[in-house]
């Protein structure tokens, strides 16, 4: 009896929905010459086609969009970005700056929430992080072997990736959203395969994380990763702590890694109130020019795209014009002070109290919903428990980084697709969707009960 091949139109519906999600990080591979230095960039571009794609199957299957809870929670963040956008020096800079939120914390997570439509997409897009993560780890191990990396103490090793030393947060970014993926896959009760497998790539990740030099990357990988080791109890915690200090004695003191460096930057972290270099000198002087912003506008602030215009008029004199960039490829250039370096004095500054509480409002309301649906999975079967253990240690460490960084540079897009998998897993779907069964609409009690089973 011939076999008859399914027809096209079939074959593409079987693909996982959430594929265009993984286009998106899968761009991110893509060097700085193919991305560019300004503008957009195609992941960019692609984040925004993945909401025309889910747009395109709300309407072909006609479903619901989102849920009240949903749509309060990842809509709230729209009230604060819109009256800062009325209230911008410049209405260019409001336009741009209401685009650039809106794709970041509304549009991309809530694209990315409707996409998935179960626990195996969650693990498609996770391990999509962890793989890109090894892609721009193995680059950045590469630049600082070779001394082809970004300039840092006068030498050109500092791990960067294909993002160049313009985005120079781009690869420690990546990599830390990567090895916490692999640590709550690690942590689950999936196969003994997954967990093994996810385990040896976090172990593999430390290496280019500590060549980032990056520690706001390293505090919040810290953070997220202790979180989801106590969460998954105790007993795994030692573990995995014990394997993980053996790792950082063989790559650091064995191979002697970068040894006497990374102990400076290390050291760095506990001298930045007696003694603390240029780049956080810089930072203070800005978090104090966000301040002062807040304090002479505190309801609505600046303006999105304000702190920039505003900068120089409440800095001290000890912040530098700009910061010196080379090395990966890149000519010597004198890069902007632009933003303060801290995603919540940004907001403050720039949106007042109302853009502060409702962005934070939204997120601490994803915290909450997600460590609930974790707490689920301890009373029913425990297979979901990689995915919440993911979706907790993503959100946890985004809220850390957000304490040194902001939005910013083509690595940004990631952080709207780990809101769009957190959001998910905090408000989104149940396996009934993973079987094409009806299905009651996310924060209904049917969901509660059959979401992580």
């Amino acid at each position: 009896m011939s076999h008859v091949p399914a027809p096209p139109s079939r074959r593409i519906a079987a693909l996982p929905p959430v594929l265009p999600a993984v286009a998106v990080l899968g761009l991110l591979a893509l060097p700085p010459s193919s991305a560019g230095a300004d503008g957009p960039g195609p992941a960019d571009v692609a984040s925004g086609l993945v909401v025309l794609v889910c747009v395109f199957r709300l309407v072909r299957d006609r479903r619901r969009p989102l849920s009240r809870t949903a749509a309060v929670v990842l809509g709230l963040p729209v009230v604060g970005v819109t009256v800062a956008a009325l209230g911008a020096p410049s209405a260019e800079g409001g336009i741009i700056g209401l685009a650039r939120y809106l794709q970041i914390f509304v549009l991309v997570p809530a694209a990315v929430l409707l996409l998935v439509r179960g626990r195996a997409d969650v693990r498609l897009l996770a391990w999509s992080f962890v793989g890109l993560a090894l892609w721009q780890g193995a680059v950045g191990v590469h630049q600082y072997v070779t001394g082809s990396g970004a300039s840092y103490q006068g030498e050109d090793i500092r791990a960067v990736g294909t993002f160049g030393p313009q985005d120079v947060m781009g690869m420690a970014t990546v990599v830390a959203v990567g090895m916490v993926c692999a640590v709550g896959l690690a942590l689950g009760h999936s196969s003994v395969r997954q967990r093994a497998g996810a385990a040896g790539c976090a172990l593999a990740l430390l290496l280019p994380l500590a060549l980032s030099f990056s520690r706001g990357a390293w505090i919040a990988t810290a953070v997220a990763c202790t979180l989801q080791l106590v969460l998954a109890g105790l007993r795994r915690a030692l573990k995995v702590a014990a394997a993980t200090a053996a790792a950082c004695v063989v790559l650091v003191g064995g191979l002697g890694v970068g040894t006497q460096m990374l102990q400076e930057r290390i050291d760095s972290i506990t001298q930045v109130a007696d003694a603390p270099d240029q780049s956080v000198a810089d930072r203070y002087a800005m978090w104090s020019a966000s301040t002062a912003m807040w304090r002479e506008r505190p309801v609505a602030g600046v303006g999105l795209k304000g702190f920039p215009e505003y900068r120089d008029g409440y800095a001290s004199v000890a912040l530098s014009s700009a910061s010196d960039t080379e090395g990966a490829g890149s000519a010597y250039l004198r890069q902007p002070l632009l933003s303060p370096h801290n995603m919540y004095l940004l907001v403050l500054g720039e949106q007042g109290l109302i853009g502060l509480l409702c962005l934070v409002g939204s997120w601490l309301a994803l915290l909450v919903c997600a460590l609930r649906r974790l707490r689920r999975t301890r009373t029913t079967p425990r297979h979901g428990m990689d995915c919440a253990l993911v979706a907790c240690g993503l959100l946890v460490w985004q809220l850390t980084d957000f304490a040194y960084s902001d939005i910013g540079g083509h690595s940004t897009v990631v952080t709207s697709v780990v809101f769009g998998l957190v959001a998910w897993c905090a408000l989104g779907g149940t396996d009934e969707e993973e079987a094409g069964a009806p299905v009651a609409m996310p924060g209904t009690a049917k969901e509660a009960v059959g979401l992580w089973r």
